[in-house]
């Protein structure tokens, strides 16, 4: 590599889809978490279709709540789960390290090793296959002081989100250009605040699922995701149609869901950690609390982005409102599959920086941003306007799916402070582009954001190809 660390990005590039133990450790990861990201907005997707068939105010109500309560969430979700996985990856291999360290030294010195030393410290050395992995998940509840740390940093924050949305729903909902007057301002009061009452399950089920992803094990969150959004879409059309309960109904199912799939996770994850050993000074509150609050000012501008752009479309009316929600909705279901591969990479890098494991973390990087470059409403009105949003829906994916494949390796880099810092000056950027071309209407806020995601693309390519920060090892 010299002095080049752009080459990185072309790497063995030849092998991108080889099934080596890269290639393999890399799906196995990224595939169950590309069916779960899919999988929750396909059941938002399914929400927009029914509540859609009640009305245009409906849809459009709902999708500014929804907004509103991705806003408030999305400052807290990503902080925690990022940290979260990387915190965990990273206990994980240095505990794994030591492990292998102590079996040596006694081997070395002739110590005898008992059947219980055998089954907790001798099964690292075994293999680094998922499979292995799996089976000392199944032998040891594991020490994590991360896990522990995360779970009662999500249980505070969602309780915090649920008052503040529940007492401030009317504020909110003004600043978002929905007022007093507004034919929307009272289901959208009744969807964000009946919503607002599963924060706490949100929040809490992602810091578990912050855990797994540490752990590379995305197939059981994966699995409660799913259980969980088959539950609200059979409960969807029940609650709203059957018992009458309109957007009342799409957010109480939303709100069961979240706590079914809550539940799972925890019980999954009790059986596999000690979550209960961990004492206050084993707590990583104040990693978590500085590392947090870098990427809570990255996540703010990231989102204010999106809201402000839904905020211009609902001051447009409730019909630009409902088509920018359907288009939205699609374009994040699209867009979020790549973080799949982000949630990959970040657990991989993760773990091979934590072993000083730089060709790993090279190979890994160019891997998975490789692989990233490779029915709602029948009113004629909004679907005119879907019909203008969705081609900016389809070629923004590459650019979308490069942006957040490069925010995951950051991640997994743990470089936080430049993913907040830049994002930032992205979201400065962004903003004034959102202000200049919404006076164009509905096509002018997709073009801003698509100015947004490419900036977004950019800022990550240019840390890693240039060697700064925790790359300037490529540059050696």
């Amino acid at each position: 590599m010299g002095n080049m660390p752009l080459f990185v990005f072309f790497k063995d590039i030849r092998n991108v889809f080889k099934a080596d133990e890269l290639g393999l450790e890399i799906v196995h990861i990224a595939l169950p978490t590309l069916l779960a990201l899919l999988a929750d907005p396909v059941a938002s997707l399914v929400d927009t279709a029914f509540v859609g068939h009640i009305g245009p105010v409906e849809l459009a109500a709902v999708g500014i709540s929804i907004a509103v309560f991705n806003q408030v969430s999305k400052i807290a979700i990503f902080p925690l789960v990022s940290i979260t996985t990387s915190f965990v990856a990273e206990e994980d291999a240095t505990e794994e390290l030591r492990a292998n360290e102590q079996v040596h030294e006694n081997v070395e010195n002739g110590t005898p090793i008992s059947m219980e030393m055998e089954m907790e410290e001798l099964v690292p050395l075994v293999g680094k296959s998922s499979s292995t992995e799996m089976v000392k998940l199944e032998c040891v509840r594991r020490h994590i002081p991360s896990a522990s740390s995360a779970l009662v940093v999500g249980s505070i924050l969602g309780f915090i989100q649920a008052v503040f949305l529940i007492f401030a729903a009317n504020p909110v909902l003004n600043y978002m250009g929905v007022d007093s007057n507004s034919p929307m301002l009272k289901p959208a009061r009744q969807y964000l605040t009946l919503r607002s009452l599963g924060a706490p399950a949100v929040l809490l089920s992602l810091a578990v699922q912050g855990v797994f992803r540490g752990f590379k094990d995305t197939k059981t969150p994966l699995y409660a995701t799913i259980v969980g959004d088959v539950a609200n879409i059979i409960l969807d059309p029940i609650l709203m149609f059957v018992f009458h309960m309109g957007v009342r109904g799409a957010a109480i199912a939303h709100v069961v869901s979240q706590y079914l799939i809550s539940l799972i996770l925890l019980w999954k994850l009790n059986k596999q950690v000690d979550l209960l050993t961990s004492g206050v000074k084993d707590l990583r509150f104040g990693q978590f609390l500085k590392n947090g609050f870098l990427l809570l000012v990255r996540v703010i501008a990231a989102t204010f982005c999106v809201t402000l752009a839904a905020a211009l479309a609902a001051r447009q009316g409730p019909t630009t409102m409902a088509a920018f929600q359907v288009c939205l909705q699609i374009w994040l279901a699209a867009s979020l599959l790549a973080d799949g591969l982000a949630v990959a990479g970040q657990a991989i890098l993760a773990s091979a920086f934590a072993r000083k494991d730089h060709s790993k973390a090279v190979a890994t990087a160019s891997r998975v941003l490789q692989f990233g470059s490779r029915i709602f409403t029948k009113d004629i009105n909004v679907l005119q306007l879907i019909s203008l949003g969705i081609p900016f829906v389809a070629v923004t994916q590459p650019i979308n799916a490069l942006a957040f494949v490069f925010d995951g390796v950051n991640y997994g880099a743990s470089d936080f402070a430049y993913s907040a810092y830049s994002m930032v000056l992205v979201a400065l950027v962004s903003i004034l582009c959102l202000f200049l071309l919404s006076s164009h209407g509905f096509v002018g806020i997709w073009v801003a954001l698509s100015v947004f995601m490419s900036l977004r693309a950019l800022v990550g390519f240019w840390r890693i190809g240039t060697g700064m920060g925790p790359w300037s090892f490529l540059r050696e």
